[in-house]
């Protein structure tokens, strides 16, 4: 990561320092964001909560990370980055130690909301901060740190499932406690706030603008959204059912994350030179297809395992190839609009996912959850077939 850091003008140390512990905010984020989803449908499932309860319990986190959305801008721009991520993780934190007291689904619904809005915060101070004080020319190469940063995080959190049998407290205080470790260091970090946009940015139709100009490219952060969530909420139920071990459901969950983390450099490279249309496409006919195949295997873990990798490496990268696109077709002007929208559309998705996943896997097919991700990604490369940028971008600026 070093070599990636060295020889550019922000590259002093204090920069260095600031994204390395950035990186690992969001590495602890998409830990514990990876490790709830999971562990807490298990122990639903295992207590005897239905699957569209389980599947809407789930949903509360990312009811949380929706809702922040329209107000986090604010808060941001008044307190600066530092403070809305240490609020951040101290509402991450305090929810993890919470958990195990409590055991009711209304309380469960409520602690979820916490997270959601805490990770969401995080989130949206962190990347927005990176975004901003990076050089242009290695600004993507940032957010891919960003997201792979992310990604590790998030594949890693389900092997906390494993510290069950020391108590079902034990992967909610261990969780807690790293986020405890790393909010302690934030004190060190600078006190910066974003640079103030000037009044013919801040119109409401820019969004109108952004959907008119780039509407296929915000479709990725709904479709991973929806992805995300129903792989670590639906498929332990499924698996569960299917007679697949606990121990297991991590192990292959992990085999989703890692593909995505091992494919996302070479994807963003190569849509650097081919195009983000033509990637964004073809991995979402490949990925859709994979994820029709999937009930094919059963309960067999050898074949789950070769099928997560492959898919997740394929539309792992879904929501940062979305977002390079929106920078490739927009105006500067209107690009945070289009992360907020994202983020938004992101949120939706990551609501429908435990939803529908729950509801279908009781009253439809106990397969549907991924014959239905299969069809939604099948649908969108359909979709880029009647998208033209053309000189959308330009025209617009």
């Amino acid at each position: 990561m070093t070599a990636l850091l060295r020889g550019t003008a922000p590259a002093a140390p204090s920069f260095r320092f600031k994204l390395y512990l950035l990186l690992s905010v969001v590495l602890i984020a998409g830990m514990s964001q990876g490790l709830l989803l999971p562990l807490l449908s298990i122990m639903l499932e295992n207590s005897g909560i239905s699957s569209d309860m389980n599947g809407l319990n789930s949903a509360a986190l990312y009811i949380g990370t929706f809702c922040t959305m329209f107000f986090v801008e604010k808060p941001v721009a008044r307190f600066g980055y530092k403070k809305v991520i240490v609020a951040g993780i101290a509402m991450v934190a305090l929810a993890l130690f919470l958990f195990p007291a409590y055991r009711s689904l209304a309380a469960w619904f409520i602690l979820r909301l916490v997270v959601g809005v805490g990770d969401s915060s995080l989130h949206y101070a962190s990347q927005l901060w990176i975004v901003s004080s990076a050089p242009a020319e290695r600004r993507g190469r940032y957010i891919s740190l960003y997201g792979m940063a992310y990604g590790v995080g998030f594949s890693l959190g389900p092997l906390g499932i494993n510290l069950l049998p020391l108590g079902d407290a034990a992967p909610f205080i261990v969780m807690g406690a790293l986020c405890l470790a790393v909010m302690a260091l934030m004190p060190k970090l600078p006190k910066d706030k974003p640079e103030r946009h000037g009044k013919a940015v801040q119109g409401e139709n820019r969004y109108f603008v952004t959907y008119r100009l780039a509407w296929f490219v915000l479709i990725p952060g709904l479709l991973y959204g929806l992805m995300e969530s129903s792989m670590n909420s639906s498929f332990p139920l499924y698996a569960l059912r299917v007679g697949i071990d606990e121990h297991w459901i991590s192990l292959l969950l992990l085999a989703f994350g890692v593909g995505s983390l091992i494919l996302q450099l070479p994807l963003g490279i190569w849509s650097d030179r081919i195009g983000r249309k033509p990637v964004l496409m073809g991995c979402a006919v490949a990925g859709g297809l994979l994820f029709i195949a999937v009930p094919l295997a059963g309960g067999h873990v050898g074949a789950l395992f070769v099928l997560f990798a492959l898919t997740g490496g394929l539309v792992g990268s879904f929501y940062s190839l979305g977002l390079a696109y929106a920078a490739d077709i927009l105006p500067k002007a209107i690009l945070p609009a289009a992360n907020v929208i994202a983020s938004i559309h992101f949120s939706i998705g990551s609501v429908l996912g435990p939803s529908l996943g729950g509801y279908g896997i009781r009253y439809v097919a106990l397969s549907i959850v991924f014959t239905g991700l299969g069809a939604a990604f099948l649908a969108f490369a359909l979709a880029g077939l009647a998208f033209r940028p053309s000189k959308a971008g330009s025209a617009a600026e």
